[in-house]
């Protein structure tokens, strides 16, 4: 069963949504603004928040800043935006505060269903219609591939796995069960990472990772 809070300011849109989803999703809480959907989200804690970009309340950062109030739980909770919004602005935004998709409304109920199991389980999740853009938007061109190459050199073979599991949303001891080693020998390889990188945070590291097609 998966757990997951719907956070959008359509109160209509929020009950059609939940009639449509699959069976092996729980609904365990709404919210229709800012403030309420950082408190949900905290006491709560569910596998996915489904996150509409544009929200009422705050300090009108809408999507973007429920991510950056709640980055304190990114570890164990995984944001899904679910916008009418297609925009550059829009995509870019909530998956640099920490979004691990982004997909339209215009999706079915099963179309939800799936990319919230797929974000639960650590993968990325795009409506197609904006894979390509998401690609173009984090602008992997020939010049970035050959710093991020330069960059990857930088990193072990061990480290380069670690990374990409860190970046698609795995916990410590979820890259900890993968790869056979302990938290601990993951946390040390995540500061080498982040170091080795000129990064502070595996927030940042994910936007990388997806900035050079990575994931």
């Amino acid at each position: 069963m998966t757990r997951i809070v719907i956070v959008d300011d359509h109160s209509i849109f929020r009950s059609g949504l939940k009639a449509s989803l699959d069976p092996a999703i729980e609904v365990l809480g709404e919210a229709a603004d800012v403030d309420t959907a950082v408190a949900a989200v905290a006491e709560l804690r569910p596998d996915v928040v489904l996150l509409d970009v544009h929200l009422p309340g705050g300090a009108g950062g809408g999507g973007a800043e429920v991510l950056r109030r709640s980055a304190a739980l990114l570890d164990s909770v995984r944001f899904l935006a679910l916008s009418v919004s297609d925009s550059a602005e829009d995509v870019v935004g909530v998956i640099r505060a920490g979004a691990r998709g982004y997909i339209t409304k215009g999706s079915s109920g099963e179309e939800v269903s799936r990319a919230v199991a797929s974000v639960a389980g650590g993968d990325a999740v795009f409506s197609p219609k904006l894979a390509g853009f998401v690609l173009d938007a984090f602008g992997a061109v020939a010049g970035e591939q050959a710093a991020s190459d330069e960059e990857l050199d930088r990193l072990s073979a061990r480290e380069r796995e670690v990374m990409r599991l860190i970046a698609r949303g795995y916990a410590y001891k979820e890259v900890a069960t993968e790869l056979f080693i302990s938290v601990k020998t993951v946390e040390t390889h995540v500061s080498a990472v982040l170091r080795k990188l000129q990064l502070s945070s595996r927030h940042e590291l994910t936007a990388w990772a997806l900035e050079r097609k990575l994931l």
